[in-house]
């Protein structure tokens, strides 16, 4: 890594994406790779209570990073690490989101399998652009989440998957209470055995794709 971490943000202006889900078992599938820590930026805190809920221990660092932290180089102030998490707050304007698309390498989005949903977030594609002027090598990828099992997406999923004008990550994470029970237990779902371990697998295909 050349002494500087690499940094993913997890954003998405739009509650309920499942955000913290994604960026939760992504630091826990990168722990297994190497040392990770997981930024907790969003003021509800939920990545941090996650984490804090179990009786065994998370596999990455877990940090509530507050805005005191606004404008640190997060390759550099978390090069111990070599991989950063930062799971961020459902909005594109505030400023834990600013310094999370001026931080990173690669930013996921994760949308809802609605037409709805992804209009919803329209908006992000403008904010990634203008974090590009100044984060050149800025990579985005639209992470399908919540997917259902055998179905297929509907047209107008697909229409409003090329409006938003970013590539779409081939790995999707499907509906699975798993997830929930993960979050109740507070571990990933890598630490859940044969429970967790379609999950996993999902979450692994995610990792390869961007790693």
């Amino acid at each position: 890594m050349a002494g500087a971490a690499t940094v993913f943000a997890v954003l998405n202006q739009k509650g309920g994406a499942g955000k913290t889900t994604v960026a939760v078992n992504l630091a826990g599938g990168l722990a297994k790779r190497g040392s990770t820590v997981l930024l907790d930026l969003d003021p509800q805190g939920s990545a941090t209570q996650w984490a804090a809920a179990g009786t065994q221990t998370f596999p990455a660092t877990v940090k509530q990073l507050g805005m005191g932290g606004a404008h640190r180089d997060l390759r550099k102030d978390f090069r111990a690490f070599d991989f950063v998490v930062l799971d961020c707050p459902p909005s594109a304007d505030s400023r834990e989101a600013e310094m999370a698309l001026q931080g990173c390498d690669t930013v996921i989005i994760p949308v809802l399998p609605s037409p709805v949903d992804l209009w919803a977030s329209l908006r992000l594609p403008a904010e990634i652009e203008q974090a590009r002027q100044r984060n050149r090598n800025l990579q985005a990828f639209l992470l399908l989440n919540q997917i259902e099992n055998r179905s297929a997406l509907s047209a107008a999923m697909q229409d409003a998957l090329a409006e938003f004008g970013l590539p779409v990550l081939k790995s999707v994470v499907r509906r699975r209470s798993v997830y929930k029970t993960a979050a109740l237990e507070g571990v990933s779902v890598y630490q859940m055995g044969a429970r967790g371990q379609a999950a996993a697998a999902e979450i692994e295909a995610i990792i390869k794709e961007l790693v």
